[in-house]
């Protein structure tokens, strides 16, 4: 008389772990069927100016969790627009409270999204993984911490891409969480003084593009620092490379 026990058939086991990933294109495509990303421009903070500081002067805290919600939502579903947000916190909330809740919202965000490709998308994607997860793949194996931080630093892929990459090449959560809280800190600095010189701007009557924002003082400043910043991997590299150089040289 044989046994038998109750297993998940390979094909629910599929569906159970596929569905983190269905939830989020599902919402992706909705979020753009409703024609949503129309609100996500600096015309939107102009035309609502008023109104915007009105709320967030009436209910600072339901405005601030509202907004960080809104945000880590955006990123979760991988919506490529989602920096514009970034501009929206500083215009709302000033660089503070506005580059925490930035930094805190994009952190949750992009964890959400990791995991979900790490238990949906891993075993499937890291065999078959091309593109620009396999351009990182050496990175996150070498070092996954450190790589992840330079990620971050220096946006050389979208941020949304990072996030599926490392969930697909199997880095750990602490290291992405890390990396990605504290990676982003200068450049949701950049963006966060954006949005809170366009506040300025507003606030004087003064007519505003994006690129008289990044001509003045405020913004201009932090993006030559994070330009500085973005230098130090190539600096260090060229170093370690220079280095090696001689070391061959004096065997």
């Amino acid at each position: 008389m044989t046994s038998t026990t109750n297993q998940p058939s390979p094909k629910g086991g599929f569906i159970k772990r596929a569905a983190p990933i269905a939830v989020i294109v599902i919402a992706l495509c909705l979020f753009f069927a409703f024609d949503l990303q129309r609100y996500f421009t600096l015309d939107t903070l102009r035309d609502n100016n008023e109104a915007l500081r009105q709320w967030v002067a009436d209910a600072p805290i339901v405005a601030l969790t509202i907004f960080i919600l809104a945000y880590a939502g955006a990123v979760a579903i991988s919506f490529p627009g989602a920096s514009i947000l970034t501009v929206f916190g500083g215009f709302l909330f000033g660089l503070w409270p506005g580059v925490p809740a930035v930094v805190t919202a994009a952190t949750i965000g992009a964890i959400i999204i990791f995991l979900a490709s790490k238990t949906a998308l891993g075993d499937i994607l890291s065999e078959r993984a091309g593109g620009f997860v396999k351009s990182m793949e050496r990175g996150f194996h070498e070092d996954e911490l450190n790589y992840m931080f330079v990620l971050r630093l220096v946006p050389v892929f979208p941020f949304w891409a990072i996030n599926i990459a490392a969930g697909v090449l199997g880095v750990s959560l602490r290291n992405f969480t890390i990396g990605t809280f504290f990676g982003i800190i200068p450049g949701s600095f950049v963006y966060t003084s954006i949005g809170n010189a366009a506040s300025a701007a507003f606030e004087a009557g003064e007519d505003v593009s994006l690129s008289g924002i990044l001509l003045q003082p405020q913004t201009l400043l932090p993006i030559i620092g994070l330009a500085a910043l973005a230098l130090i991997p190539v600096i260090l590299k060229r170093l370690n490379k220079q280095a090696a150089n001689l070391d061959g040289q004096d065997q």
